[in-house]
C-alpha cells in the first residue's frame, strides 16, 4: 500500500500516521510496532522517571531501526533532565503537550529533533509555529484525555489556514474514513489515541481494554470542567462520583484528591469501576485487539478505499 503527504517527508516515515502518547501505557513495545508497520510509534513519557524513559528508547531501537518519537509534559516534574536525556539519546521527534514548549525549542531543534507540540487552539497553534515548530497536532474535544472546547472538524481547517506548518488532527479519529476525512480538512496526517489502546503492544491492563471494546456511542463523558482541566473518560462508578461531586460545588483541591490516582488504577491495575477509564469519544467504532501493525494496515486500507471511491464522484462547475 501507499499513502504519502507532506508528513511522510518531514518525519521519515511510510504512513501520515501517529500513534497517541498514552501516558503510563504507551511503551517501547508499542511505539516500536506501530513505527515497524509505517507509522510514528511515540513513547509517552508524561511523569515518568529518566531511566524507564531510556529503557523505553532502547527497546524501540531493538525492534526496528525506523523513526520514532517521545511524547513531553512540559508540566511534569523533572522535566529538564527528561529533555537532556531526549537530546542525549537523539530522538529523532518529540510531541509535547501540558504546557509551552518555548523555553527548549530552541535546544530541542538544534540537536535535531524535530518538535511538535498539540494544540487546542488557532492562537496557540500560530504562536508555537512562529516559535518553530515543525508541525501541529489539532486535536478537537472528542479525544481522551486531556480536552479543549472545539470539535476536530471545527479546528482543523482554522488551523491549517492559520499556519505554514504541516497539521496533524487528532480527535475522533479510529479508521480509513476518518483518516480520508482529516485530510479533507487539510491536515497532513492524523494522530490516533483510542484505537491504539487495543493494540496487543499496549502497555494497558485487558480489562481496561474491554471497557474501551464494550463502549457505545455516547458512554464518554467530561470529567473536571470545574477545575479548567475537563478530562474524558468512559462512564463508570468513579465518573458518576465525580461529576456528583462536582454538581454539588466540590471545590478544585477536592476535586483533585478525588482524581488522584484513578487512571493508573484502571489502566496498569485493572480496576475499572474506581479508576478513570480515560478514552474518545470514537471508541465505539474500536471492536477487537489487534496487533498494532495490523490496526495500521487496516487504517490504510480502508483509507485508500474511501479514497478510490471519492475518486469515483463526478464534480462539475
Amino acid at each position: 500500500m501507499y499513502f504519502k503527504t507532506l508528513l511522510c517527508d518531514l518525519l521519515n516515515i511510510e504512513y501520515p500516521l501517529i500513534q497517541g502518547a498514552m501516558a503510563w501505557i504507551a511503551g517501547g513495545n508499542l511505539a516500536a510496532a506501530v513505527s515497524q508497520a509505517g507509522g510514528l510509534g511515540v513513547i509517552g513519557a508524561s511523569g515518568a522517571e529518566p531511566a524507564w524513559i531510556k529503557q523505553e528508547i532502547e527497546q524501540v531501537r531493538k525492534l526496528t531501526g525506523k523513526p520514532f518519537g517521545v511524547n513531553l509534559m512540559l508540566a511534569a516534574p523533572g522535566i529538564e533532565k527528561i529533555i537532556e536525556l531526549i537530546i542525549q539519546e537523539k530522538v529523532p521527534v518529540v510531541t509535547t503537550g501540558g504546557g509551552n514548549p518555548g523555553p527548549y525549542m530552541e535546544r530541542l531543534k538544534a540537536a535535531g529533533i524535530k518538535v511538535i507540540p498539540v494544540v487546542a487552539s488557532v492562537a496557540l497553534a500560530r504562536r508555537l509555529s512562529r516559535l518553530g515548530a515543525d508541525a501541529v497536532i489539532a486535536e478537537g474535544t472528542e479525544s481522551g484525555g486531556h480536552v479543549g472546547e472545539m470539535t476536530t472538524i471545527c479546528l482543523v481547517p482554522m488551523v491549517v489556514d492559520a499556519v505554514d506548518v504541516p497539521v496533524i488532527a487528532a480527535g475522533g479519529i479510529a479508521d480509513g474514513r476518518g483518516f480520508m476525512a482529516a485530510l479533507a480538512l487539510g491536515a497532513q496526517g492524523v494522530q490516533m489515541g483510542t484505537r491504539f489502546i487495543c493494540a496487543e503492544e499496549c502497555n494497558v491492563h485487558p480489562a481496561y481494554q474491554q471497557k474501551v471494546i464494550k463502549a457505545k456511542d455516547r458512554d464518554t463523558v467530561i470529567c473536571g470542567q470545574s477545575t479548567g482541566h475537563p478530562v474524558r473518560a468512559i462512564r463508570n462508578q468513579f465518573t458518576r462520583e465525580y461529576l456528583k461531586s462536582e454538581k454539588l460545588g466540590a471545590g478544585q483541591e477536592e476535586l483533585e484528591r478525588l482524581g488522584q490516582g484513578r487512571y493508573p488504577a484502571a489502566a496498569v491495575e485493572g480496576r475499572i469501576d474506581e479508576g478513570s477509564v480515560l478514552a474518545g469519544q470514537i471508541c465505539g467504532l474500536v471492536n477487537q485487539v489487534q496487533p498494532a501493525a495490523e490496526i495500521v494496515a487496516d487504517i490504510i486500507r480502508d483509507a485508500c478505499q474511501v479514497k478510490n471511491i471519492l475518486g469515483g464522484i463526478e464534480c462539475q462547475e
